[in-house]
């Protein structure tokens, strides 16, 4: 009998933050090798716990989570995501502009999927979060590509982007702080890219998950407040900053002129009532959760865990004679790059696969965040400082292995 096709959408799709380095990983777990995985985003796997005051809430609404719920979530939550919103600057949002999902990643898919005809273009950092890029294509959009480069602290030059704009484009995604890279875009690079949104007629839309996770006095600007008036979409959560990943709770809210969003709410209205509610369940966590006392805070200053995680991943570096990196100001990954003086030849995912097979060190190679000949990997920075020491001690040996194969890999291709 003829095998089952998959859908030809996803010939251009990919995820390998959970691909094939990470099944390899598990083969080698399966052969009872340990392996150091810093390739997800997942604080509960490493120590990091939930606010009790969450926990406490959820418990005491059990009983009211059992029936499905408003299409758009829980409206004590939606309540206060607007009021937050509101209070950051944001115009035109209410309660019924707030939409709560199943995590961000089902909201990006939603806020892709209300928007695009087969063929409408997208503006993309690269690097991106691979999900936006799978989204944008498996709702029937073209990816379009703006440079983040290191040598510019992984901030996007406004010129480039306009320069890709066509008749097309539809949107321009950004997101702040940065996935992969840490980067915190200023408010002055903000208030050009929505220039370039209203001169013309763009959506915004704001991956803003890692918000509240900001070092050495990096500072936060949400860029709804910037918007103003010009349509923008600002995605947050619970994963990140209240370390409640498997909650999955995500929100997303529309703000700028209501007149010119209202036939696009609707239209997300009516896809979130086709997949009828989100976790009932975790919703009850949103209100202690933005309306209680921060406690990300405590690890991302001096001294705290997140911090002096960052300062092991920043000192490595510093140590290492083939690496360099722009530091990250924000979230929870680095985005390191192997010089090109040191090794001329390299490969990203050959570097990853060796990493994890020779010293059991699980990364995520830079080309799958959609960045062309990648010399980065992204690890995230929620082991134990001590634990990322070890990891850049690994690392060190296998470039200089690789470094010193060049000569003869030179030879042979002469």
């Amino acid at each position: 009998m003829a095998p089952i096709k998959p859908s030809p959408h996803l010939s251009n799709v990919r995820y390998e933050i959970r691909g094939a380095l990470t099944r390899r990983a598990r083969e080698m777990e399966a052969e009872g090798l340990p392996i150091i995985k810093l390739n997800i985003g997942n604080p509960a796997r490493y120590g990091f716990q939930t606010p009790p005051h969450l926990r406490e809430a959820i418990a005491a609404k059990l009983t009211e989570s059992e029936a499905y719920g408003h299409e758009q979530g829980l409206e004590e939550a939606r309540a206060a995501i607007a009021d937050l919103q509101r209070a950051r600057g944001a115009r035109g949002v209410d309660m019924d502009r707030v939409f709560i999902g199943n995590g961000v990643s089902e909201l990006i898919d939603i806020s892709l999927r209300a928007l695009l005809q087969p063929g409408d273009e997208v503006l993309l950092p690269s690097p991106d979060y691979p999900l936006w890029s799978a989204a944008t294509i498996l709702n029937g959009g073209r990816p379009r590509y703006y440079r983040c480069l290191p040598e510019n602290g992984h901030l996007p030059d406004p010129a480039e982007i306009e320069s890709l704009i066509t008749p097309r484009t539809r949107a321009l995604v950004l997101i702040n702080p940065n996935n992969p890279t840490g980067a915190v875009y200023p408010r002055a690079l903000l208030e050009q890219i929505v220039a370039i949104a209203a001169r013309h007629r763009l959506l915004l839309l704001c991956d803003e998950i890692y918000d509240e996770i900001l070092y050495d006095g990096a500072v936060f600007q949400p860029l709804a407040e910037v918007a103003g008036d010009v349509p923008c979409v600002s995605f947050g959560g619970l994963s990140k900053v209240h370390r409640a990943c498997g909650y999955r709770v995500g929100w997303m809210s529309l703000s700028g002129d209501p007149a010119r969003t209202a036939e696009y709410r609707d239209a997300l209205q009516l896809l979130a009532a086709l997949r009828l509610c989100a976790n009932a369940t975790a919703q009850w966590a949103v209100v202690p959760a933005l309306q209680g006392a921060p406690t990300i805070h405590a690890l991302t200053a001096p001294g705290g865990r997140l911090h002096e995680a960052r300062r092991a991943v920043i000192e490595g570096v510093a140590a290492s004679d083939y690496l360099e990196l722009a530091a990250p100001e924000g979230a929870l990954y680095a985005f390191p790059g192997v010089r090109a003086d040191r090794l001329p030849v390299f490969d990203d995912g050959a570097f990853a696969l060796r990493l994890l097979e020779q010293e059991s060190v699980l990364v995520v190679p830079g080309a799958s965040f959609n960045v062309p000949a990648s010399r980065q990997f992204r690890l995230t920075l929620l082991p134990q400082p001590e634990e990322l020491r070890e990891v850049f001690v690994r690392i060190e040996r296998v470039l200089a292995a690789m470094a010193a194969e060049q000569p003869a890999r030179a030879a042979a291709f002469a």
